[in-house]
């Protein structure tokens, strides 16, 4: 099996006009705009569609408000949808549209699958300069004045069957990188590949919902330089820049009018079929390593007062 990663999202949102505006300072190109909603795609082609709450061709929502509702991965070819639809089509709501076939998660979500329409591109994020390997030279560090993001590189939801969710991932092929046992469970759609394309988390609450939708830029200067890109844009910071000790990622999150928080990321660990995965206990320090509340404000360059 040959899962590449996620292909395409789309939110059920209230406010397609702030969305539009909100997409395009976070950096996505916008490619289609209908009666339907707004069709924006990041660097490599993946696909993030805006579409109105009450759009009947939707997937059911997992809780009110704007939200994500449909997850789409992408595969190598149709020998792997042909697997693939052995498994999906014993799940609820299972179709086939359009070279997708898709049903509905244990989770409530809709989750898909068809041939990636991801496109190679040449981009590198910047070599780094550390003790004993100097991959610079004679050349300084990139400054980003703003973030084109690679791809949508992971998701995260709230669960209230988070056995049953993660079991119905890994029948598909998703390998467990790293848990929090009962409560969390980081997974990788591949053997190979980034620390995690999907996060579940069970909370004391047990509710459902969306976390958040996190995208990959190239480096840490560039979460940094399209982080006060956003924040000189008057968009909230939730919570960044900071690091993830778990994946070791840079991170900065912002507040997304289409649902839920939204994430750059870079830097996290590369993980293969002979990693072993880790038991964590929840804790903010788990969470984040360091983190500054409030953001840094994009003007000043400096933390915003009160964060």
């Amino acid at each position: 099996m040959n899962i590449e990663g996620i292909d395409r999202i789309t939110y059920g949102v209230e406010d397609i006009a702030t969305c539009k505006r909100f997409f395009l300072d976070w950096g996505l190109r916008l490619v289609g705009e209908t009666d339907a909603g707004l069709d924006f795609e990041s660097l490599n082609g993946c696909e993030v569609s805006i579409r109105k709450a009450d759009d009947p061709s939707l997937p059911r929502a997992t809780e009110a408000g704007p939200t994500l509702r449909e997850v789409i991965w992408g595969v190598t070819g149709q020998a792997d949808l042909a697997v693939l639809r052995t498994s999906l089509s014993r799940q609820p709501d299972f179709q086939e549209r359009e070279g997708v076939i898709s049903c509905t998660d244990p989770n409530g979500i809709g989750t898909g699958f068809r041939v990636t329409c991801k496109r190679t591109i040449d981009v590198a994020g910047t070599p780094a300069n550390v003790w004993g390997h100097a991959a610079r030279i004679d050349q300084p560090a990139a400054i980003y004045e703003r973030a084109e993001p690679v791809e949508v590189g992971h998701v995260v939801f709230f669960t209230d069957s988070l056995a049953e969710t993660t079991a119905f991932y890994e029948s598909l092929g998703f390998r467990l990188s790293d848990r929090y046992p009962g409560r969390g469970h980081f997974l990788r759609c591949s053997a190979r590949g980034g620390h995690h394309d999907l996060f579940l988390l069970q909370t004391p609450e047990a509710k459902r919902g969306l976390n958040h939708v996190a995208f990959t830029v190239r480096d840490m200067h560039e979460v940094i330089g399209g982080g006060l890109h956003l924040s000189r844009c008057g968009w909230e910071t939730q919570l960044g820049p900071g690091r993830h000790p778990i994946s070791s990622a840079l991170f900065w999150y912002f507040k997304n009018p289409a649902g839920a928080l939204v994430e750059y990321y870079a830097d996290e660990d590369v993980l293969t079929e002979n990693w072993k995965p880790r038991d964590f206990e929840p804790s903010p320090t788990m969470f984040a390593e360091w983190a500054i509340a409030g953001g840094v404000d994009g003007n000043t360059r400096r933390q915003k007062s009160g964060g």
